[in-house]
């Protein structure tokens, strides 16, 4: 999975809210249903799954089919829904009133936006929650919307520093770097020893915020209604970044296809550090220099002058509210991220689970690219989970394309950032 937010998803979801508020017709939530003997429910729901469906689909649809095993009244229709289409197909389906799935498998910035259309089905006090303790803080505070949940997470993610042991070990470093002093001197000192880049980095506005975390800067204060991104601590953010690129501690980064050029130069031993999240270690893996799995080192974020913080990312199960069906979707929602379901995703597909006690499963435990993630997890920093979370992206995104490519000066870069952020937050101070 890549973290990209296009500008067309921001652009339509801007249009489909305007609609929805303008007298669109929507569906209207259902009251929370549960069951007194949920194997006498029956039913067929959809459910569109938006995980790559060579490599992690497969182990979704082995679920399915232990879900259908235990519920055989229940028949589920899989659709696989490429991720980067999925949210605008979605919004266009529940506002059209046709076409939704029952149950969609939701990035976290989507929950609070869909649930503020009207679009899903509120959960409180239904089957779809077990064990909401369990869950752990982060991914859980995604779910919520005025107070009500309208999710079940899923899947979590956060971003970590993956590194060549090899390389790094030819540049005199047996451990990687703590912080971001060190992050420049270790990838200056890989570019002299090893001969090859240091760091490549993403350009993302995901990938953006462990900088800004790191020196205690943020996007939004939430609670105050305040626009925080024009701060001293992103401005020193910024100056990092920058720093790292006119180095040479980082190759100058394209502005498109990033992600792609930073993965392939990792891959192949032509970069010796990336930021990347357990998304990625499937095709790292495949890459030259990691079929020794071994190679592979992962690490927590490098902190910056107040501590090491990564985004909380990941996804959430939720059910439309115009379903046909919540009874059998709750039940749906609830096989699925029960600990069981989600030690065997974590298991086979080293994707991080968002219940503690599933990282103590032995199906967990035995999968080591999951239990080493586990500490990065504890830095991960919640993103602002409001409607408006995912029109946050694309001016960062502008903004970090400005700053590496020369075009302006961290100072200014935060400032263009401040004033994008004002025409989407108008009564924001």
């Amino acid at each position: 999975m890549r973290r990209a937010f296009p500008a067309a998803a921001v652009v339509a979801a801007l249009a489909l809210a305007v609609s929805a508020c303008g007298g669109g017709e929507s569906a209207a939530p259902a009251p929370a249903q549960s069951a007194a003997d949920p194997s006498k429910i029956s039913g067929e729901i959809i459910w569109w799954d938006t995980t790559r469906p060579d490599s992690e689909g497969p182990v979704f649809q082995e679920l399915i089919k232990e879900f259908e095993a235990k519920y055989p009244a229940i028949k589920v229709k899989y659709v696989n829904v490429p991720f980067d289409q999925a949210q605008n197909q979605f919004q266009t389906a529940a506002q059209a009133g046709t076409g939704a799935p029952d149950v969609i498998r939701a990035e976290v910035a989507w929950t609070s936006q869909f649930a503020s259309l009207g679009y899903l089905q509120p959960l409180d006090g239904s089957r779809a929650i077990d064990n909401e303790a369990d869950f752990l803080p982060g991914p859980l505070s995604s779910t919520k919307y005025q107070d009500k949940t309208y999710a079940v997470p899923q899947v979590t993610d956060t971003l970590a520093l993956l590194y060549n042991k090899k390389l790094l070990e030819k540049a005199g470093h047996a451990e990687p770097p703590k912080n971001v002093t060190e992050l420049k001197q270790f990838a200056l000192d890989v570019k002299s020893k090893a001969g090859v880049t240091g760091l490549a980095l993403n350009v993302d506005a995901y990938f953006l915020l462990p900088f800004m975390y790191g020196e205690g800067g943020d996007t939004l204060d939430v609670p105050a209604k305040k626009i925080v991104v024009n701060s001293p601590a992103n401005v020193k953010a910024m100056q990092t970044l920058s720093d790292l690129v006119t180095s040479g501690a980082a190759a100058k980064p394209a502005v498109q296809d990033s992600y792609v050029n930073a993965m392939t130069a990792f891959k192949d031993g032509k970069a010796a550090m990336i930021y990347n999240g357990p998304w990625a270690l499937s095709e790292i893996y495949q890459g030259a220099e990691f079929k020794d799995k071994a190679n592979l080192g992962i690490a927590p974020v490098p902190a910056g002058s107040v501590k090491a913080g990564s985004p909380t990312g990941g996804h959430n199960l939720a059910i439309y509210a115009g379903s046909k069906n919540i009874p059998a979707s709750s039940e749906f929602v609830r096989f699925m991220t029960s600990k069981e379901s989600l030690a065997k995703m974590a298991g086979k597909l080293g994707l991080l689970p968002p219940r503690t006690s599933a990282f103590t499963d032995p199906a967990v435990t035995a999968n080591k690219d999951v239990t080493v993630f586990k500490p990065v997890l504890d830095s991960a920093v919640p993103r602002p989970w409001i409607p408006e979370g995912g029109q946050l992206f694309q001016p960062l995104l502008e903004g970090y394309q400005a700053l590496v490519g020369g075009k302006e000066t961290p100072e200014q870069m935060v400032k263009t950032v401040d004033e994008k952020y004002r025409g989407i937050f108008k009564d924001w101070s």
